[in-house]
């Protein structure tokens, strides 16, 4: 049976928990300070929300896949797949502060001006690089969510909240891999006898993630290069580059990754999903063979659901988004690494259990 207890042992204490924030907002017994996700009290519990809703608690995969997707769409390298694209947002206002092309924004507030959402949990800086998640009702509220964070708030206790309050119907929601699939377990996993709403969950965005950083480590570092303060967007090229920007303003430093993954989260070691399978879209920056600057400012977008075709199909048809040609080779080198990466994730569970 389960209990806060298991959840401690079996994803807390080994290093396993993503600080995604499904655990909390549902009681007080979890929080997250920092990045780090804590329990006040243990819970006699036997069964809870809390540990079905984590990302790293055992989970059937193929069950919960087949659940919600057409056996027939799956691909067994990136998962569910209608479509791969590349796009950036038409708007130059949205793509002016974006992570890349501003695909995300874009697609969010047209999702909410034609209905498909009523509101957007969404991820928001507090202040410096130390990000916070937050609910977005407007279009300006979810274009003051622009650009990424390589630090993982726990933005799901927004969500666990919202479905509470049961004020929205139809939440949109955007996260990275463990968070997005998080919240299917919440639709497809819920507690007997008791309703948590996830029926209001309208759409799921996904981002493509390698990993995310310590907080206080990125700061530390950044203060050691830039300054967390000055610091607006951080980013990772293409591997070759071998480094983390941090851009300041219209200056750019690059910061030697040898630097940077020992910051890491000791939970996204174990992670085996890199384009956030479970959801209806999933977006994340452009790759080009022809080199780094050629592309970044596009997007790539897998399809993975009826609902997130029919939401892009609307984004081309009203011009929100510009489209290009996807390079011949840009889905077998996307499954290569989505395939490395779930190989890495996989070793490292493995050797965690020996």
């Amino acid at each position: 049976m389960l209990s806060t207890i298991a959840l401690d042992t079996q994803v807390i204490k080994p290093g396993l928990c993503t600080g995604c924030g499904a655990c909390q907002g549902m009681c007080p017994y979890w929080d997250s300070v920092d990045g780090r996700t804590i329990c006040y009290f243990d819970c006699e519990r036997r069964d809870g929300r809390c540990q079905r809703f984590c990302p790293r608690m055992p989970t059937d995969l193929d069950a919960l896949r087949r659940q919600f997707f057409p056996a027939e769409t799956i691909l067994p390298e990136i998962g569910p797949f209608r479509g791969l694209y590349m796009t950036r947002a038409a708007d130059e206002s949205i793509r002016a502060n974006a992570q890349h092309g501003g695909t995300m924004t874009a697609l969010v507030e047209l999702a909410m001006k034609e209905g498909f959402i009523d509101a957007a949990v969404l991820t928001r800086s507090k202040g410096g690089l130390n990000p916070e998640g937050t609910l977005a009702v407007t279009p300006e509220e979810i274009r003051a969510c622009r650009g990424s964070s390589f630090q993982v708030p726990p933005t799901l206790a927004v969500l666990n909240r919202a479905l509470q309050e049961d004020r929205y119907h139809a939440i949109g929601v955007v996260g990275t891999p463990c968070k997005t699939l998080a919240v299917y377990k919440m639709k497809g996993n819920p507690l007997p006898g008791h309703d948590h709403h996830a029926s209001n969950i309208g759409m799921v965005f996904g981002l493509f993630c390698g990993w995310g950083l310590d907080w206080e480590g990125l700061n530390a570092l950044t203060a050691r290069h830039a300054g967390p303060e000055k610091v607006s967007h951080t980013d990772i090229p293409p591997s070759k580059y071998h480094s983390l920007e941090l851009r300041t303003g219209a200056e750019t430093v690059s910061v030697n990754l040898d630097e940077v993954t020992p910051l890491v989260r000791s939970g996204c070691h174990y992670c085996t999903d890199m384009t956030a399978e479970f959801a209806d879209l999933s977006v994340g920056g452009a790759r080009s063979a022809d080199g780094w600057d050629v592309d970044r400012k596009w997007n790539q977008v897998i399809v993975r659901s009826e609902k997130g075709e029919q939401l892009l199909k609307i984004a081309r048809e009203k011009g929100v988004l510009e489209f290009k040609e996807v390079p011949e080779a840009g889905l077998d080198k996307l499954k290569g690494a989505s395939m490395g990466k779930r190989r890495n994730g996989e070793k490292c569970l493995a050797e965690l259990q020996k």
